[in-house]
């Protein structure tokens, strides 16, 4: 169908409003796909980067990201994560509405860039309505696939699609600098800025000097030599950029030892995995089902599958080779895929996501572009092309919108990965902690019980189960676990004090204090140990031992009414009132419904005759526990003696 015919069924409207309604459509094609993800909570990741992120309540901090997170060594990721909270504190919705507004930002850019590489002569010298009707239609197939939901719908993956963002950004500014004009200048610098910018957000960005350089060869200057020629100052200015990339992942250190030749997993392991994983994900952005979002540290490797990937990964290089050299735009959309995957899937190990969906987010334009482009080419840029393309886009949008139902929270994250991916043991541990911090002890233990079939030297899993035996009175099966956990981490506080606290279930009160004491040896510093041993020991017997445990306990940790209150219960039982008097307002300062506090601090005053006193407590201590028997009993003894009192 010619540009003729569409408009027959076209309203007859000007190039620039075309591109306006199309522009307004992608917005809200976007806006409409992620609407529900405004509702979603911090996820996983997220939690260390957002909430628990020290370095994002001042701006003037966020350029130095916390270290072991995901904004580590990403200052451009940390600031607009800083401009958030600036502008809506801790809301995750703000969070949410920016990261779509980047994705339909990056869709624009799509759009622009394929509009503008159509009309040149290396791609066919398309006519203004076909172009702009292919670039719509590659953007919004690209903007509204389900593959993307990982890279927009969870808050930190901001680090995927703003890189993207930006690596689309420097590109697009570039194509605007080499049309000429008198703002090319402009352009020129705002390429520069946005790859600078995008160095800061991800190190994925490190490819795009490549990509512009790239696509000068294939559709502005026509060879290597002419491109670096004709636009030498840009090239010197984007390769630049490597310099502060370069610095910035050498602070980091391999990530904190996650990525890099350093990381645990070796290179050519990493590089195999990859020749399974990047298959898969080409698959899904055909069929894009089942998506996972965490597939977990695996090393998938059948020799069937490890066969098959190293041909595809052969035959995509060798056709883009080709195509780069007899049919320049076809080799770069190739170029293109391999180019923004290298960096997180070949060679260079990511230890903490052997496979992630959000590694497609630029390489899933290629997909997009060609899978667009073939299906134009079959019928033309006319009305069957504009109804397979919106058929496309809404069966898409439908997908994401049911996809975004899984980012609303961490229950519904890991249920939905668990269910899809039964072999990811860390799923059923996360899913496990959930179910514990519920309230729901027989569901917790059942999934870290799943974990450990999938992980049997899973030692954190074996922890987690240990406390939810505890939790659930189950106390030999509890110091069996735990005794696994300490098998693999010996030198682990934590996993010491759960143990004591299982022993002390079993009524092994000389064991229990041994183990709270071997915590306290590998960190003198925690304040739970303290008030655990103290507990150890008043079982015992050996009152003064558990008075110094506790007060080291509240010392440790002024905070801590628990331990004032326990400490206080000691130090009446050692005969020194007034102190335990003063441990009990200080527990109450921190708690003013402890309950038990309130009726013991009014049986010391009781027993100083301090009457008044004495049934003011008993009274707070039934007003924070209605139903508290000893406080009632209490209570009517002081107001029987106060009534002899009076009447005497």
């Amino acid at each position: 169908m010619t540009a003729a015919t569409t408009k027959r069924w076209l309203p007859a409207i000007s190039p620039g409003r075309a591109l306006l309604l199309c522009a307004g459509a992608l917005v809200a094609a976007v806006a409409a796909a992620y609407l529900s993800s405004l509702g979603g909570s911090f996820l996983f990741d997220d939690v260390d980067s957002v909430p628990a992120n020290p370095s994002i309540r001042h701006l003037s901090d966020a350029v130095f990201p916390i270290a072991g997170a995901t904004v580590s060594g990403r200052p451009v990721l940390n600031v607009s994560l800083a401009l958030n909270y600036l502008a809506g504190g801790l809301d995750p919705r703000g969070y949410h509405a920016v990261n779509v507004a980047i994705h339909a930002g990056a869709a624009l850019l799509l759009m622009g860039i394929v509009r503008r590489t159509l009309a040149t002569r290396a791609a066919g010298s398309r006519t203004p309505v076909a172009a702009l009707s292919v670039a719509f239609a590659v953007a919004l197939v690209w903007a509204l696939h389900p593959l993307q939901t990982e890279s927009v719908a969870y808050v930190v993956q901001r680090a995927e699609s703003l890189m993207g963002f930006l690596y689309l950004l420097t590109l697009y500014a570039f194509i605007r600098h080499a049309e000429g004009g008198p703002a090319s200048g402009a352009w020129s610098g705002l390429a520069f800025a946005a790859c600078l910018l995008g160095m800061g957000t991800k190190e994925s960005m490190a490819t795009v000097p490549l990509a512009v350089l790239l696509y000068d060869r294939c559709f502005v200057s026509g060879s290597f030599a002419a491109s670096l020629r004709r636009h030498r100052r840009v090239y010197i200015g984007l390769a630049a950029t490597w310099i502060p990339l370069g610095l910035l992942v050498a602070s980091t250190g391999g990530r904190a030892g996650t990525a890099g030749f350093q990381s645990g997993v070796a290179w050519w392991s990493y590089l195999m995995a990859q020749l399974e994983a990047v298959p898969h994900y080409v698959r899904l952005s055909f069929w894009p089902h089942p998506l996972v979002g965490d597939y977990g540290r695996i090393l998938p490797g059948t020799p069937v599958g490890l066969a098959l990937g190293a041909c595809a990964a052969v035959l995509a290089v060798t056709a883009t080779a080709v195509g780069l050299a007899r049919a320049p735009a076809l080799g770069f959309v190739g170029a293109w895929f391999l180019l923004t995957i290298a960096p997180s899937s070949s060679v260079v190990p990511v230890a903490t996501e052997i496979m992630a969906e959000h590694r497609m987010y630029l390489p899933l334009a290629a997909v997009a572009a060609l899978v667009v482009l073939g299906l134009a080419r079959l019928l033309s840029p006319g009305r069957a092309f504009a109804v397979s393309v919106l058929v496309v886009a809404a069966v898409l949008g439908e997908m994401t919108v049911e996809r975004c139902r899984v980012y609303q929270g961490p229950y519904e994250f890991w249920s939905d990965v668990a269910l899809k991916a039964p072999a990811n043991a860390g799923a059923w541990n996360n899913l496990g902690v959930i179910e514990a911090g519920r309230g729901q002890s027989g569901a917790a233990i059942a999934d870290f019980r799943r974990a450990l079939e999938a992980a049997p030297a899973f030692a954190t899993a074996h922890y987690n189960l240990g406390k939810a035996l505890t939790a659930a009175g189950r106390a030999d099966e509890a110091v069996a676990e735990l005794r696994q956990a300490l098998g693999f981490l010996p030198r682990d506080p934590s996993v010491h004090c759960r143990l004591g606290e299982a022993l002390e279930l079993q009524g092994r009160h000389d064991a229990a204090a041994e183990e709270f004491r071997a915590a306290l040896r590998l960190d003198p510093g925690r304040a739970d140990a303290c008030f655990d041993l103290g507990g150890a020991l008043v079982e015992l017997g050996d009152l003064p031992g558990a008075a110094e445990a506790y007060a080291g306990a509240v010392k440790l940790s002024p905070g801590y009414g628990e331990a004032h209150a326990a400490y206080g219960n000691v130090l009446l039982q050692l005969g020194r009132p007034a102190q335990a008097a003063e441990q009990y307002h200080l527990a109450l300062s921190i708690d003013p419904l402890a309950a038990e506090v309130h009726n013991n601090l009014g049986g010391l005053l009781a027993q100083s005759g301090r009457l008044p006193e004495a049934r003011a407590e008993f009274e707070a201590a039934l007003k924070a526990r209605p139903g508290y028997t000893d406080a009632r009993d209490n209570l009517e003894r002081v107001r029987a003696l106060e009534r002899a009192g009076g009447a005497r």
